[in-house]
């Protein structure tokens, strides 16, 4: 697959002067166009004769292209320009909650082709050859246009080291309580090595919050927290991706397993600081109420839908009971909307977005859910910051991470065209 790769510098935020007029004038036109130069420089901030030597260089590559001519109100009217979507291609493959999703988009970020598959709880190396299977999947799928697939964007849980492209995976060892250990996993190094393409791994939540930015929400919107599931989040500020210092901004949890019988909470349990799994302890909770302490079995539709075995719950379950009414389902559900609303308020009050997205598969447990924690929000943060705040579920559901992990390439294609 020698002719997959070519040049193209996958990093961080640090842009020359150039490549972040490339990427004002081309996100200009992905938003805007058609549209006219005129309009391209009002909305990058630039002059006319700027992008008018930068579009030329975007007509020459074929990155855009002219369209039909506007209305003019006299004298000669302008060519409206767009983007040739189509000219280069990207994969993106997102870790969700319940699935790992793969897509291939164009450079408009819609979809050519996807798969998915259920996510199992298994070890990190199980994992990491679906990733790979799913990549080799999309790359077979666009083999009739290889040379317009530019890179590869993994979107994973853990801390990500983006100087090496190595991730430091948090892998439960224990099925009592929050209990990890940390295995450092050089995903990058692996997929170029195996596929000789350029790969950018990122923060789940972090891809996931730029998609939603990215692809979904108003341009004006500039200040955003994605809460994947209350284990970690994405944030932009002022558009930009917010990673910290050293690139792990984004993890809402604290967790010290030497001192942990120290650090209790009477509400909830974990506390809203410290470590929680991904589904927030629903599954685990629902197992602990329908198991009565004298071995009789609590009624529930979450039962019956898990075949009348505690140990087969699943989250799904609860989400389906609780669209069915089931009492259980809805109180569980509702305690964990607390929780999450609590933490939320938190960053909330530190952070003073405009919105707050809720994903990464735990905005499936519906209306109820949301709206306990808008409700808990209003409660807990102060008014200054929860008044116009809009707090919404993802809107691109499953596909949030991928899709941010496939835009992120797509981002830097065009930074460097």
């Amino acid at each position: 697959m020698d002719n997959f790769m070519r040049p193209l510098g996958i990093r961080g935020e640090t842009l020359s002067e150039r490549e972040r007029k490339n990427l004002a004038i081309l996100e200009a036109i992905r938003r805007s166009g058609p549209i006219s130069k005129t309009d391209i420089s009002s909305l990058a901030g630039l002059n006319v004769v700027t992008v008018s030597n930068y579009v030329d260089n975007f007509l020459k590559t074929r990155l855009v292209f002219e369209k039909e001519l506007d209305v003019s109100a006299g004298g000669r009217r302008p060519v409206l320009l767009d983007l040739n979507s189509k000219a280069h291609l990207a994969i993106g493959v997102g870790l969700n909650l319940s699935s790992l999703v793969g897509v291939l988009t164009d450079l408009s970020g819609n979809i050519v082709y996807k798969t998915k598959r259920d996510r199992a709880d298994v070890p990190v190396k199980e994992l990491v050859d679906s990733v790979m299977e799913i990549i080799k999947e999309l790359l077979d799928r666009g083999a009739g246009d290889s040379s317009r697939i530019r890179g590869v964007g993994i979107g994973i849980a853990g801390i990500v080291n983006h100087k090496g492209g190595t991730i430091r995976w948090p892998e439960k060892v224990s099925n009592k309580g929050c209990v990890y250990t940390s295995m450092y996993l050089p995903l990058k190094e692996i997929i170029e090595k195996e596929f000789n393409i350029p790969c950018m791994v990122e923060n789940d939540a972090t891809v996931a919050c730029f998609a939603e930015q990215w692809l979904s929400l108003e341009p004006e919107i500039e200040n955003v927290i994605y809460m994947f599931s209350g284990v970690g989040c994405g944030i932009m500020i002022n558009r930009q991706i917010y990673r910290g210092f050293s690139g792990g901004a984004g993890e809402v949890s604290i967790d010290n397993n030497k001192e942990n019988g120290l650090f209790n909470c009477q509400f909830a349990s974990p506390c809203f600081l410290k470590r929680w799994d991904a589904d927030l302890g629903l599954v685990d909770e629902a197992k602990r109420r329908l198991s009565a302490r004298n071995n009789t079995i609590v009624e529930s539709k979450i039962l019956e839908l898990a075949s009348k075995d505690v140990n087969n719950i699943r989250l799904q379950d609860i989400f389906q009971a609780a669209k069915e009414n089931d009492a259980l389902a809805l109180d569980l559900i509702k305690q964990a909307g607390k929780r999450l609303g609590i933490k939320i308020s938190y960053l909330v009050n530190l952070l003073n977005p405009e919105v707050v997205i809720i994903g990464g598969g735990i905005e499936e447990a519906g209306s109820v859910f949301l709206d306990t924690i808008k409700q808990t929000v209003s409660d807990w943060a102060f008014e200054e910051m929860s008044g116009n705040l809009k707090i919404i579920p993802s809107k691109l559901k499953e596909n949030s991470v991928a899709l941010g992990a496939a835009s992120l390439v797509v981002r830097q294609i065009f930074a460097q065209s």
